[in-house]
């Protein structure tokens, strides 16, 4: 599948701003299965691109001057291969240990102790996709219940939340028994399933006679990941794959508005 992605985020205040440090994950990985036909990302101020600890390919965004906006659009092309089962192939990628350690986000508590232990049957990915349905039927999709600061036990807890909640509830329910698992941040077309096309899900590491590595699961839609996803970001929680995060000196009160297209090209 090819698709044309547009995503734009701006920033306004009610005062003026003399200093802006963002760090940008808006870049699609490297990936076997994705490949970036085109990618322009248009900023003021000065970007300089790096690659993060986890692979992902990074942007550190400063401004300096009085400015009282901050725009950030992206606009590209991706072509996405099927994945089997939502199986990645990875080379020279990290420990997947590293994806086994609590964060603020993905607490262990001992609400998410009793839900996984009642609904995570297993290691293998029959079971995984059980608790991703589980995770469903416990917490509705609800766009504003939550916020990006909410904890999978605060969403567990209210019922209700996003696709950022799910994969939090999935990747602490993993860590409960020992899996590794992490977030990944992207895009997704969306279809009719009226879920925003900002996108968040989870990878998870399984062992079975024919395969052992990372199977990609969106937890939302109780399904694996497919050629309908284009990957941004993998880390430990939101904080630490958010597509946008930094700070600021002034500008007062902010309030921003982000507008995302994800088309198929055959759709055009």
């Amino acid at each position: 599948m090819r698709f044309a992605i547009s995503h734009e985020t701006l920033y306004r205040y009610t005062a003026p701003l003399n200093y802006t440090i963002q760090q940008l994950r808006l870049t699609p990985r490297l990936e076997a299965h994705q490949k970036t036909l085109s990618w322009q990302i248009d900023t003021a101020g000065q970007r300089n691109a790096f690659t993060d600890a986890y692979g992902n390919q990074c942007h550190m965004l400063t401004i300096t001057g009085n400015h009282d906006t901050v725009r950030i659009a992206v606009t590209g092309e991706v072509e996405l291969a099927p994945l089997e089962r939502g199986r990645l192939v990875e080379k020279g990628a990290l420990s997947p240990l590293v994806f086994t350690m609590p964060t603020r986000l993905i607490e262990q508590t001992e609400a998410i102790h009793a839900f996984a232990g009642q609904h995570l049957r297993g290691r293998d990915s029959a079971a995984l996709l059980q608790l991703a349905e589980a995770i469903c039927g416990a917490v509705t999709y609800q766009s504003g219940a939550t916020a990006v600061t909410s904890t999978a036990n605060e969403a567990l807890q209210l019922q209700r939340g996003v696709c950022q909640d799910h994969a939090h509830l999935f990747i602490a329910c993993c860590h409960t028994h020992n899996i590794p698992a992490r977030y990944v941040s992207g895009y997704i077309d969306s279809g009719s399933s009226g879920h925003a096309e900002s996108h968040a899900w989870a990878d998870v590491w399984v062992d079975e006679d024919d395969f052992s590595g990372w199977v990609s699961i969106d937890v939302t839609h109780a399904g694996f990941a497919s050629d309908m996803h284009c990957r941004l970001a993998v880390a430990r929680d939101y904080d630490s794959a958010a597509p946008i995060s930094g700070v600021r000196r002034g500008g007062g009160e902010e309030s921003m508005n982000v507008s995302v297209r994800v088309v198929p090209l055959d759709a055009q």
